[in-house]
C-alpha cells in the first residue's frame, strides 16, 4: 500500500476537470459527526484526521480543497450525483462498495470492535448480543454487518445518523454497545470523560463486508482524480506526513 505512484512528470499532465467546476478545485465529501476523522470545533469549522490529510493532498496536488458535508447514508449517492468529487469519510473500501464506485490506495488500517459499559462487558457475537440494544452509524460497513449478522439472531440493531449521537445514548444507557471502528471509538469516545466507563468488549470483529482498511471513494472510471490523489497519497506517506497525522489524531493506538 505503500508503494509509491510512478511517472510522476506524467502524472502532471492528467487533466484535472474531474475536479469540480473548476480544475482547480477538488471536492471531498465528508459526514462531520465522526471524530477522530472528521468533526466540528465549536466555531464550525471542520476538524480531524481526514481533513488534515484531505488538505495534505490537495496542498501536494496544487489544487483548492472544498468540503461538501453530507450524511453518511448520502455520500455514494451525492458522488455518483456530482455534488462532489471524491468521499473522505473514514470509507472502508469492501467488495459491495467497489462494485458501484472506485478507491485510491488505502489511508489507514482500522479494525471494527465493540464497545459496552465495563461493569457488563458483552462478547462479540450474535448468541452474547441477543435481546441487547446496539447502535450503529447507518450507511457505514458496521451497519450492514450488524443488521445482516446479527438483527436475524434476535439483536436489536439501532441505526443512527450520526456516531455522536450513539456515543451519548450508550452514555445515558439507552443501548448496551455500539459496534465502531476501533481507533474512532478509541479517540472519540474512550479517551473522552463520557467515556471512562466503557471499554472495548469482545474480540475485534472480522467479515469480508468489514474491509480493514479506509480510502478515498471515486465515481467509476473517474482515473483522473485517482491518479491526482494515488499521486499526491503516495508522497505523504514516503515523507511520513499521513504517519505523523495518525500520530497527532489517534495517538499511540
Amino acid at each position: 500500500m505503500k508503494k509509491v505512484i510512478a511517472g510522476l512528470a506524467l502524472l502532471s499532465t492528467v487533466s484535472l476537470s474531474a475536479f469540480g467546476a473548476e480544475n482547480d478545485v477538488l471536492r471531498f465529501g465528508t459526514d462531520p459527526t465522526y471524530p477522530p476523522y472528521e468533526y466540528k470545533l465549536a466555531d464550525g469549522t471542520l476538524a480531524g484526521l481526514d481533513i488534515a490529510v484531505g488538505k495534505a493532498i490537495c496542498e501536494r496536488a496544487s489544487v483548492k480543497c472544498e468540503w461538501v458535508e453530507t450524511g453518511f447514508d448520502g455520500l455514494i449517492p451525492g458522488l455518483n450525483a456530482k455534488k462532489f468529487d471524491a468521499i473522505l469519510s473514514s470509507m472502508a473500501p469492501n467488495a459491495q462498495r467497489q462494485k458501484v464506485m472506485d478507491f485510491t490506495q488505502s489511508l489507514y488500517q482500522d479494525d471494527t470492535r465493540l464497545i459496552s459499559a465495563k461493569a457488563a462487558p458483552l462478547g462479540s457475537n450474535a448468541e452474547a448480543l441477543s435481546g441487547k440494544n446496539i447502535g450503529v452509524l447507518q450507511g457505514s460497513v458496521q451497519a450492514k454487518y450488524a443488521l445482516e449478522k446479527w438483527r436475524t439472531q434476535g439483536v436489536n440493531v439501532v441505526e443512527y445518523p450520526d456516531q455522536e449521537n450513539i456515543y451519548a445514548d450508550l452514555a445515558n444507557g439507552r443501548l448496551n454497545a455500539t459496534l465502531v471502528v476501533a481507533t474512532a471509538g478509541q479517540a472519540g469516545f474512550l479517551a473522552k470523560p463520557a467515556g471512562k466507563d466503557f471499554a472495548f468488549s469482545g474480540e475485534v470483529v472480522k467479515d469480508p463486508v468489514l474491509a480493514s482498511t479506509s480510502a478515498i471513494g471515486l465515481r467509476k472510471g473517474d482515473e483522473a482524480t485517482r491518479q491526482k490523489i494515488d499521486s499526491a497519497v503516495s508522497q505523504l506517506k514516503q515523507d511520513g506526513t499521513i504517519s505523523a497525522l495518525e500520530k497527532q489524531y489517534l495517538g499511540a493506538l
